[in-house]
């Protein structure tokens, strides 16, 4: 990474809270993969979180399912020795976490009460900045929900709420927000959708519901599980040595005669402004209106501080439409 590489610090929406340009995502901290390999253990993981600390990062994005908990832990560790202020922790809450209990699963509110106190120690700090239902609960009422979530900003241990979703959810979000909006709870101020150059689903009605909200978009997977970093191509497709040959759903979801035509109008503009796959991907997705900042990760500090460097990369308006019309589709122009 150069030296000149400092994230700047852009609004979290309407929270008032100042947010890195590119937050960092630890999803890989603790991870094991299908074949049984841990991704980053923590002598690395603290290598990782350093060198964003040194580019200037200060969003540290986790959930309590990430690595059984030990990417909380791990973060936790590592935050001891610093300035706990300094720093935006966000955390997320809904898969199962013991077997054959139901009630250990959603936004149920014994299963948040619980969960809260339970990441909050893991992490050894009083508050989240940011709590993420990881996942939409169907089960429990949305007012149920936004009652409970509201409860833990009143108790002081969460400041905002944030709603990750993988596929467009834009109504269920806006009916929570508007009972929220009614009985003068806590809403949700933070979207945080699956968006990058080839899953564009959020396009039209979810991003205009974030922007009616004056909700921040910090989207996750913005390299496509891998895909737009360009080790993967038409003729060779996955390798035994590949991450994502460990995925049994990657294949299928990624690795199509579509989603190559636009990597190949990925390359061309990489090409035009001497970046790699990966940072123009990012910086196209930094040049997107309504996006706030998109999360990255990466399994070693030479990845990560790659991908940090996205945020030196100017775009012009004709690279950004000409990749924004490689994928095709009925995208709302946004």
């Amino acid at each position: 990474m150069s030296d000149s590489v400092d994230l700047e610090f852009v609004p979290l929406g309407d929270t008032g809270l100042q947010t890195s340009e590119l937050q960092f995502g630890t999803w890989r901290f603790g991870k094991e993969t299908e074949a049984g390999n841990v991704e980053i253990g923590e002598e690395r993981a603290h290598e990782l979180l350093d060198a964003y600390d040194a580019a200037g990062g200060r969003y540290i994005d986790t959930a309590d399912v990430y690595g059984g908990g030990k990417s909380e832990e791990w973060i936790g560790d590592w935050l001891a020795d610093r300035d706990r202020e300094r720093y935006t922790v966000a955390s997320k809450i809904y898969w199962q976490i013991r077997d054959g209990d139901p009630n250990s699963r959603g936004t149920n509110r014994k299963n948040v009460r619980d969960r809260i106190d339970a990441l909050l120690d893991r992490l050894g700090t009083d508050y989240v900045d940011v709590l993420y239902i990881h996942r939409w609960d169907d089960e429990t009422p949305a007012r149920e929900m936004m009652k409970t979530l509201n409860g833990l900003a009143e108790d002081g241990k969460v400041h905002y709420l944030g709603a990750s979703t993988h596929r467009p959810n834009a109504w269920k979000v806006a009916k929570a927000n508007e009972i929220a909006r009614r009985e003068g709870w806590e809403p949700f101020t933070v979207a945080q959708p699956r968006y990058n150059l080839v899953d564009r689903e959020v396009e039209g009605d979810y991003l205009e519901m974030t922007r009616s909200y004056g909700m921040a978009v910090c989207p996750w997977s913005p390299l496509g599980q891998g895909f737009l970093t360009g080790k993967y191509t038409r003729e060779d497709g996955l390798t035994g040595e590949s991450r994502a040959s460990e995925s049994s759903r990657f294949e299928e979801a990624y690795l199509t005669a579509e989603n190559f035509d636009v990597h190949d109008e990925l390359d061309a503009v990489a090409d035009e402004v001497d970046a790699s796959p990966a940072q123009t991907a990012l910086a196209w997705l930094m040049h997107r209106d309504g996006v706030t900042a998109p999360i990255v990760g990466a399994r070693t500090v030479e990845q990560l501080e790659e991908n940090l460097a996205a945020a030196e990369i100017d775009l012009t308006d004709e690279q950004v439409d000409r990749l924004t019309a490689a994928k095709g589709g009925p995208y709302a122009d946004i």
